[in-house]
């Protein structure tokens, strides 16, 4: 019986081809050719998004664009690049990427997070991994930086957390534990709220996470309880979604901690800036 193709919905799945389905050959070619023009040009850059994760995890979807992860330094001369050989671009959108556009094929240059805490930095390329992607030889990033920037995506339109936890289940033995948790840093508690839905998916598979860094994380977690409130009445929601928390700042009353949260690193208080620190110790 002849090999049945995969459903046209597009829907994830461990078929390979789920994630061409939908997409017409010239758009599939159009992600290719970005991708030669950045390598020749020797301008360094991490294929990330849908390829990434299927990677990792083995789960294949539909993708409208491709994500190009590349740093800051680098990112101006990427665009200049896609548009000295043809391609329509858009620089700064919102502040974090680039956009190129090949007719109406989408390539994203990003190198920050829309929430501007995981900026695309050295890291991410001393730890990437080598890869394959649409015939060309190239590198996706490290399955820890992955998880860090997916995990402060909490919007009603998109929710990463399923990607999450499949990428514990599928990587996570072999993740970089300690440097994960100085990824998180001060937001330690995103990455506990995490491992406790893994834990919660996969009860089969809690030991794939180190019981020394669900200790740690839980009595970070005992001691913000046994502190009590903060005095300051913020509203830290918009580190996670950048929409649907305006509420609470423009007719609640909380303080915009997002904003302040970006003050504060810019203080560099080491008090906060340790994993305790911006929990265990709020403002007073």
């Amino acid at each position: 019986m002849a090999e049945q193709p995969p459903k046209a919905s597009g829907a994830p799945g461990g078929d390979p081809r789920r994630m061409e389905v939908r997409r017409p050959i010239a758009e599939l070619g159009a992600r290719a050719y970005a991708i030669q023009l950045l390598t020749d040009a020797g301008i360094p850059f991490l294929v990330g998004g849908a390829y990434a994760f299927a990677h990792y995890a083995g789960i294949y979807r539909d993708t409208k664009d491709l994500d190009l992860f590349i740093r800051k330094v680098d990112a101006d001369r990427a665009l200049e690049v896609l548009a000295q050989n043809g391609w329509r671009t858009e620089s700064n959108v919102h502040g974090w990427l680039h956009k190129a556009f090949w007719d109406d094929f989408l390539v994203d240059l990003i190198y920050a997070s829309g929430n501007g805490l995981t900026v695309v930095d050295d890291d991410w390329f001393t730890h990437a991994v080598c890869a394959q992607m649409l015939g060309c030889a190239c590198k996706v990033p490290p399955a820890e930086e992955i998880f860090w920037s997916k995990a402060f995506v909490l919007e009603r339109e998109r929710f990463d957390g399923h990607e999450l936890t499949h990428l514990l289940l599928k990587a996570g033995k072999n993740f970089d534990w300690p440097r994960l948790l100085r990824r998180f840093d001060r937001y330690w508690e995103v990455l506990l709220s995490h491992l406790m839905l893994f834990r919660f998916a996969y009860p089969a598979d809690r030991a794939i996470v180190p019981e020394w860094l669900m200790n740690e994380l839980l009595s970070r977690a005992s001691g913000s309880v046994q502190e009590g409130n903060w005095e300051q009445k913020l509203c830290r929601g918009r580190l996670l979604s950048h929409a649907h928390y305006e509420v609470d700042i423009n007719e609640w009353g909380y303080e915009d901690g997002r904003a302040w949260d970006e003050q504060d690193r810019k203080r560099g208080d080491e008090k906060l800036a340790t994993g305790h620190g911006s929990s265990l110790h709020g403002p007073h």
